[in-house]
């Protein structure tokens, strides 16, 4: 019988907010995967550090984090066999993902690859989105209110069809578009309306409203919050 492979969500960042089924799965793992950059820690792995076996096997899957564009999908080609290899072996394979593996998770990557040919299990995180408003201390959306997500590489078209359409907005992966993001949502009048999140639950976190940053760029963890309620950020 083949293993089967496990799409672990670990959280937006302190350790303390992992799931204990996740817990679970990490302290027992065999065979445990994770993204990780060319050159330092992985940060997926930094959350969980503690519950993995010094026994364990460990497959760190390089994805230099570069401003150019990076051939990555070479990289979840050649990692997705390896791990098919284990599996197909007989071992179960926890593959680590921050945050939520299907809110914008590099998991869904090897899912994708695997996902036909060997058993699967999903195990949710506490995704950055809800991480970021929970610091805030304002709400996404409530009753009938419609939430957006933005990715912040999108074009400035893109971002204006989305703006014009009203609701709720969650602004990711922020970063080196910052500043225009920012120009953008003054343009239309969401600049008061707007919060302000960086490395939420980490002890560098940020949190204020976005009109009071006064840096002209942002870290890759970072997130921009519109709520379309009533009140303002305060």
């Amino acid at each position: 019988m083949s293993g089967t492979l496990y799409g672990v969500g670990v959280g937006p960042g302190d350790p303390d907010l992992i799931t204990m089924k996740a817990a679970k799965l990490i302290s027992n793992a065999k065979v445990i995967a994770y993204p990780a950059p060319d050159s330092g820690v992985s940060f997926a792995r930094s959350i969980v550090a503690e519950h993995i076996a010094n026994d364990a096997q460990e497959i760190p899957m390089i994805v230099p984090m570069r401003v150019d564009r990076f051939p990555a999908q070479t990289v979840y080609d050649r990692e997705a066999e390896v791990i098919a290899g284990h599996l197909a072996s007989g071992e179960d394979v926890i593959v680590l993902c921050e945050g939520d593996p299907f809110f914008f998770g590099s998991f869904m990557y090897l899912y994708n690859r695997l996902a036909d040919r060997f058993k699967s299990d999903i195990v949710p995180g506490v995704s950055s989105l809800t991480a970021c408003a929970s610091r805030l201390k304002h709400p996404l959306a409530a009753r009938n209110d419609v939430l957006s997500v933005i990715p912040g590489p999108a074009s400035d078209e893109e971002f204006k069809a989305r703006l014009s359409m009203g609701g709720s907005f969650a602004i990711i992966k922020v970063g080196r578009h910052f500043s225009r993001i920012r120009a953008l949502l003054e343009q239309h009048g969401l600049l008061e309306r707007a919060g302000y999140v960086e490395r939420a639950t980490l002890e560098a976190e940020k949190v204020m409203p976005l009109k009071d940053v006064t840096d002209d760029c942002a870290p890759y963890f970072s997130m921009i919050l519109i709520y379309d309620g009533e009140e303002p950020w305060s």
